[in-house]
């Protein structure tokens, strides 16, 4: 490790190395195409080498700083490897070099599967880059990289069906504007472009709009509300493999990084302060606007899509409160979340493979048919639910410490929002575990039989389940030991949670999500819609229409004012094509006729006409002169 990291110790070399050579094994997979087993081996040979460069970054503890000239115009990129991004760089390698895997397998006898795959490296490359940069300009360079494959792997076998790329350039697009104009003010009034010569800039005056922008752009890219519809509705039309990819992945791992940045060493905010409870608020209405969608879902993969977004708002809630606890949390529960988000989805695209579909109305009673995806379903269900022993447990019960120990006012409240989301969570999951392998068995039509061939398939979906049990019992190694270096904690914050009642209050709140299922399940006969009883409870009915229909779709009120701008200007438009086309010519039609018409060779007419004018002519000239 320690020759690798030599070799990667100059920037030129590290910028070869880590986005470089990602771009080389793209064209490489994209040269592959259709031979699926020569596709997946470089992938699997690439993930190993990326893994093995984010190693040698992070375990050597060290470093790398350095100027990369690109032209002699003065177009140079400054490179600033320390602990934490290094640390970021190691998690994408790790999270990519199953994540890689899985994809290609997905996309065995695929026609664009070499194309897709090369997109997916291409990101790795742009992900890779922006890690390292310490100018926020050469970062967004980087950024912007990844808007770009993002938009390409959607229209993948998808160019009839548009809408969602183009909603997620859009959306994407817009946080991504709003991120380059906080840098644009952040550097006017840090008086530096780079990171490292930023630090603990005051959110007042101009610095509230830089420190908005920055946070909106940072937390867009991670599917935070209000960017996050196009990711519901990509499920519906993207492949699996994009979801375990990008909404499951790799996209929360560059946007709550670069959060905990501006949050805690380029601006300084305070817990309690109105940055603080704007983050959390943000927080707060992510988490439980997006579960509430994902409780009343009966397809597999757009449930998940919505709790890739409400589990954001976990992570931006104990961002947000500006406490070590809260960060180390959110820190943990990005990691947490990586590791169970992109195995469901994996899951979800796995049976799509076997079933043809995900629409949990198509089947059930698989548990006999997939064991092994049952159980891995099982743990990473029992994962994102906070059931204690699993990592998804201590993570979240750092953030409701942070939400309760915070410095405003609404910490209360923050905290029962929290809570609110953890039993909807919980719901949804029974709803969609005991829906797809519990019961009488059912296959959707024209698929006889099920089964759990395909081994690369089911690998990284057992490697991920596999880490839910182990980030559980050693959650101190990532919280004490990976995150320590963002938290600034002087106290260990890893192992069993510190408060009793609050693990205690955790439980209840699970024992009375299984209490509403048994309740649901009963009332209905069928655990798919064993939620149904909330879905159309009185004034949530209408709630939930309206989110149906797109109502709260900030997309759609873009559109809205789009449309409504459009309509303004055709119709000035119109009006001034009339004036010029139609009032005009027909003013001068008419007048020319009634001339026409007076022209009728009378003297006395003319002569009057004469004194008028005479008249007229000698009035003005008095008023001028007197």
């Amino acid at each position: 490790m320690n020759a690798v990291f030599e070799l990667l110790s100059t920037g030129h070399n590290l910028l070869l190395f880590t986005v470089g050579l990602p771009v080389i094994f793209a064209f490489a997979v994209w040269a592959a195409g259709k031979k699926d087993i020569l596709r997946t081996a470089v992938t699997a040979v690439a993930g190993i080498v990326n893994l093995i460069f984010g190693c040698a970054l992070y375990f050597a503890k060290a470093e790398i700083a350095d100027t990369v000239k690109m032209t002699g115009f003065g177009l140079d990129i400054d490179i600033l490897t320390d602990e934490f991004s290094a640390l970021f760089i190691f998690l994408t390698a790790a999270a990519f070099s199953v994540i890689g895997i899985y994809c290609s397998a997905w996309l065995n006898s695929k026609k664009y599967a070499g194309l897709f795959m090369f997109y997916l490296f291409i990101s790795l490359a742009m992900i890779n880059g922006a890690f390292m940069c310490d100018s926020l300009g050469a970062m967004l360079f980087f950024w912007e990289g990844l808007l770009c494959t993002l938009f390409g792997m959607l229209l993948i076998n998808n160019r009839e069906n548009y809408k969602s790329a183009v909603k997620a350039l859009t959306l994407s697009g817009i946080a991504d504007l709003l991120m380059m104009l906080g840098i644009i003010i952040t550097a006017y009034i840090g008086g530096s472009s780079n990171m490292s010569g930023l630090s603990g800039l005051e959110v007042k005056g101009a610095g509230i709009a830089g420190f908005a922008c920055l946070m909106l752009g940072a937390l867009g890219k991670s599917g935070c509300m209000p960017f996050h519809s196009w990711i519901p509705e990509a499920a519906g039309s993207a492949p699996a493999a994009f979801m375990a990819a990008f909404p499951g992945a790799l996209e929360k791992l560059l946007g709550i990084y670069l959060g905990v940045r501006v949050m805690t060493q380029i601006y300084s905010v305070e817990s309690g302060s109105a940055a603080s409870i704007a983050v959390m608020t943000l927080g707060a209405v992510t988490l439980v606007c997006a579960v509430a969608m994902a409780l009343i879902q009966k397809d597999m993969k757009k449930l998940l899509s919505y709790h890739a977004v409400s589990q954001v708002g976990y992570m931006v809630l104990g961002l947000g409160s500006a406490l070590p606890v809260g960060i180390a949390g959110a820190l943990f529960h990005m990691l947490n979340n990586v590791i169970y988000k992109s195995a469901l989805f994996m899951i979800a695209g796995f049976m799509e493979k076997k079933l043809g579909t995900t629409d949990l109305r198509s089947f059930s009673g698989l548990f006999k048919k997939m064991p092994v995806t049952a159980v891995c379903f099982t743990v990473c269900g029992f994962s994102i639910a906070g059931v204690p022993g699993f990592n998804g447990f201590f993570s979240k019960e750092l953030i409701f410490d942070a939400a309760l120990e915070s410095h405003c006012k609404l910490n209360y409240l923050f905290y029962a929002l929290a809570l609110v989301g953890a039993f909807m969570t919980a719901v949804s999951f029974l709803k969609m575990g005991r829906g797809a392998f519990s019961g009488k068995e059912q296959l959707p039509e024209k698929v006889k039989t099920a089964d759990e061939k395909g081994l690369l398939l089911k690998l990284p979906i057992i490697v991920m389940s596999a880490l839910c049990v182990v980030f559980g019992i050693f959650n101190s190694v990532a919280v004490d030991g990976w995150f320590a270096c963002a938290t600034g904690a002087e106290e260990k914050l890893g192992g069993w949670p510190h408060s009793a009642l609050l693990v205690i209050i955790s439980v209840c709140v699970l024992l009375l999500a299984l209490a509403d299922h048994i309740y649901g399940c009963k009332k209905t006969g069928k655990p798919i819609n064993a939620a149904d009883h909330i879905h159309y409870a009185p004034v949530l009915k209408q709630i939930y229409s309206a989110a149906e229909k797109g109502r709260f779709d900030p997309y759609n009120w873009i559109n809205g004012i789009a449309q409504g701008f459009s309509f303004v200007c055709v119709k000035i438009e119109q009006g001034v094509s009339f004036v010029y086309d139609r009032a005009i010519p027909g003013i001068v039609k008419k007048t020319g006729d009634m001339l026409h018409r007076s022209d009728n060779g009378s003297l006395s007419r003319y002569l009057a006409g004469v004194l008028l004018g005479v008249a007229v002519a000698a009035v003005i000239l008095l008023s001028k002169v007197l």
